[in-house]
């Protein structure tokens, strides 16, 4: 397995790649941009909450890699005793509760199912927009580079 900073540059790519198709998906008006949110957006969010936790995982250095990367700052393993809790982990907490990241770690809200006269597809659940993921990727892109670059100069 690679480090926890690769899996979370991975992740972050595989969300980037999910987006460009998106976008392309979306200038050539095959398919209506709803029906496409739906298919895109929950697979776009999947990949950057990945991301996030692999980079906490990165941060926090546990004696034991979790199968499967924490999507909260609560859901990470607890601290070995006599460690302390590193200042990056509190700034992406305080983050989650008031900050960019908690639309991300948010769960989608459910919408009542309902169909329109131009497609046959009914919309369950409330889908974040492009635009909002790309910031969100570009925001876990500029704090894995400062953290990170922190990281290796300690």
């Amino acid at each position: 397995m690679s480090s926890p900073r690769g899996q979370a540059n991975h992740y972050l790519y595989l969300a980037r790649v999910l987006m460009a198709a998106w976008r392309r998906d979306l200038a050539a008006e095959d398919i209506p941009a709803s029906v496409l949110a739906q298919a895109f957006g929950p697979a776009v969010r999947s990949h950057l909450l990945d991301a996030y936790g692999w980079f906490l995982l990165d941060l926090q250095k546990p004696a034991q890699l979790p199968g499967a990367p924490p999507h909260t700052v609560a859901s990470l393993p607890p601290v070995a005793p006599g460690k302390a809790l590193p200042a990056e982990i509190a700034e992406f907490a305080r983050l989650e509760r008031e900050g960019w990241l908690a639309e991300l770690v948010r769960e989608p809200e459910a919408a009542t199912a309902r169909r329109n006269s131009t497609s046959l597809a009914a919309q369950a659940v409330a889908v974040p927009d492009p635009d909002s993921l790309e910031a969100q990727a570009r925001q876990l892109d500029d704090a894995f580079a400062r953290m990170g670059n922190f990281l290796d100069e300690c």
